[in-house]
């Protein structure tokens, strides 16, 4: 009897060791704090942008020549604008417009977007290139994320250099999925 339950504990052991180590590694990215840009001058950051990759979200299935247009307003909140086409270069246009409010003391880099009445969605700027021609924008919980451009290509060395900082910072950039722009 006393054989049984010494290998009863150490089965449950087992147990408990597998599922630490199943869950350690997404509990520990998940832990680490998703780090912003420290400013963004939004009227630099207005006008359009090239989304050249993200994460697949169930609303942008199917798009092509996505972009993302902000608009500053004088009323407290930023306009925005998603374009794609849909299944195709030529297809068939997809258009929601929206507002971003920005969440005070954060220097510009995050910001709350709403599409739909009440609900808001975390949009934090992570990644922004000194001369504004790039973007990565993300959410804390790193399930979304965009990396945007001034232009329908990017360099393939900041591509790279910007996947390293998204790793870093905590990212599975396995996920990343490229849109395709017409060039």
């Amino acid at each position: 009897m006393h054989i049984f339950y010494s290998l009863q504990g150490f089965k449950s052991f087992k147990i408990l060791l597998a599922l630490f180590l199943l869950f350690q590694q997404p509990i520990s990215m998940q832990a680490q704090t998703l780090n912003t840009v420290q400013n963004v001058d939004l009227a630099r950051y207005a006008g359009t942008w090239y989304e050249i990759a993200s994460f697949p979200q169930r609303f942008q299935r199917g798009c092509f020549n996505t972009t993302a247009t902000y608009t500053l307003t004088g009323k407290g909140y930023v306009i925005v604008e998603n374009r794609c086409n849909k299944d195709s270069f030529t297809g068939k246009l997809s258009y929601i417009k929206g507002k971003a409010f920005v969440e005070k003391e954060s220097g510009n880099a995050k910001l709350k977007v709403q599409f739909f009445w009440p609900f808001r969605g975390k949009y934090w700027i992570i990644d922004l290139a000194d001369d504004y021609s790039y973007a990565v924008v993300g959410h804390p919980n790193r399930q979304y994320l965009w990396i945007l451009s001034r232009t329908p290509m990017m360099n393939e060395m900041v591509y790279k250099e910007i996947l390293l900082r998204l790793i870093n910072q905590g990212f599975d950039t396995s996920k990343l999925q490229t849109t395709q722009q017409k060039i």
